[in-house]
This record gives C-alpha cells, structure tokens and sequence, in this order.
C-alpha cells in the first residue's frame, strides 16, 4: 500500500483529537472537531443503566480539562458538550448535577462558577499529570515483571497470606423501566435473606454487572449463516446433485 505523506509548516496543526496553536511563541491546545462531525453523544433515551450516561458527562469533562490549556477554552468545550448532551436528550438538571459533582470531587468549584484561572492551571497539570502516570507505571511493570521471575520468591516467617475474598457475578439484561431498579432491591433480597448471621456467604462479595440490549442492526442483520446451514451448503457441493429448498432458520 502506497501511503503519502504531506508535511507543512504553519502557526497550527491537528493531531488526532488536539488542536495546537502558536499563538505568539506559546503554545495553545484545545479539542480538535472535525468539520463533519456532528454533535453525538450516547442519548439519554438509549436503553443504558443510568451510570453510563454519568460517566459519558465525565469523560467529556475529564478530557476538555486535559486538552484545553486555558480556562477560557476549557469553557468553550465546556458550553459545545452542554449544547450536545441537550441535543441529545439530557435535561439540564442531570447535566448540571453531574457537572457540580465533577468539580466538586476535584475541589475545583470555582471553575465551574467563577473560571478561575489560577485554579484551573492546577488541575489541568494535575489531570495531564495523572494521565502520564498511568502509561509510565505500566510501563515500569511490565519492565520488571522478568526481574521478578527471575528471583527466587522466598516466605517470610509470620508472614500472613492475604484471604482472597470470593465473588459471585451475576448478570442480567438491562431495561429501562421496572428493571432500572433491579439492583437496589436484589442487593436488598440478599442481605435480607442471605447473609444472615454465620452465614457462609457473608464473605462473598456480590458483583451485578448489565448487558445492554442489541440494538436493530444486530437482530436484522447476521453476518455468519447458522452453522447447520453451512454444514448443508458443504454437503450439496460435495453431492454435485441439484440442491433442494433449504429451510431457513429463524
């Protein structure tokens, strides 16, 4: 595959989802759109367990703040994911909750009220600081996982083996509607008639995780016939005789 690749030199560029600017020997940063984007975003009426809807408002603010150099490009970002959440069906209470409960878990409300800009300089760092820790720490994991094969682990005397605690995972399929509340009242059912007192299961720890229902496109379309299908298909072909009507399945 013959790839080009064209080079200039301008006060500007994109990468990726960054904007970058030289705006009189500093450089800028902001999110990057593309002009054919449009303004998407999970809708609110998608049948999705409530929390994912909280974290999609997260990550939308997680990454303005990361991406955005100065306070007041950050609120611009801010108001586009504003006009795009409405668009998309969330209610201004639910953004402007979400919103409140972001900075204040970064004890950074005065940006979202007042745009303070020495404030905001502090967590922007603070959250590309974060960012890069991560991928670093991986990184040095990976690095001594061979250095610790290596050595011969050895038992320290009245060294206590951590208890690994037991999981039981439950899954069910996520509806809007009655099953919203499914998990409150199933965690309810299981205190109240499971983990009585010497109970064995007081140990367990509980995990409800959701499926989301499929959407049109995977129940009208299939991209691989049923395997009894094919298993036919491949005997007509070895028979050479002229194929009769196949049944389909549905």
């Amino acid at each position: 595959i013959n790839i080009g690749i064209n080079y200039n030199i301008h006060e500007s560029t994109e990468f990726l989802d960054v904007f970058i600017e030289n705006n009189q020997g500093r450089l800028r940063t902001s999110v990057y759109h593309k002009p054919a984007a449009e303004p998407y975003i999970l809708p609110y009426t998608s049948d999705h367990p409530r929390h994912i809807h909280s974290n999609t408002i997260y990550t939308e603010l997680l990454r303005a703040i990361r991406l955005s150099s100065n306070v007041q490009t950050f609120d611009q970002e801010r108001l586009n994911t504003e006009i795009s959440l409405i668009l998309n069906g969330y209610s201004p209470n639910f953004i402007i909750y979400h919103f409140k409960k972001f900075f204040h878990k970064h004890n950074a409300l005065s940006i979202y009220k007042e745009l303070d800009s020495d404030k905001y300089q502090q967590l922007h760092e603070l959250l590309l600081d974060e960012s890069t820790k991560g991928k670093t720490n991986e990184n040095q994991q990976n690095q001594s996982k061979p250095q610790q094969q290596q050595q011969p682990q050895t038992e320290k005397p009245n060294e206590k083996v951590p208890i690994k605690q037991k999981q039981l995972i439950l899954h069910y399929r996520y509806e809007s509607g009655p099953l919203s509340k499914f998990n409150g009242e199933f965690r309810k059912l299981w205190e109240k008639h499971f983990c009585y007192e010497k109970s064995p299961l007081n140990s367990v720890r509980l995990i409800l995780g959701t499926r989301s229902n499929p959407s049109l496109d995977r129940l009208l379309v299939k991209k691989k016939p049923a395997s009894s299908l094919l298993r036919q298909l491949d005997k007509i072909n070895e028979s050479g005789n002229n194929p009769k009507p196949i049944p389909m399945e549905t």
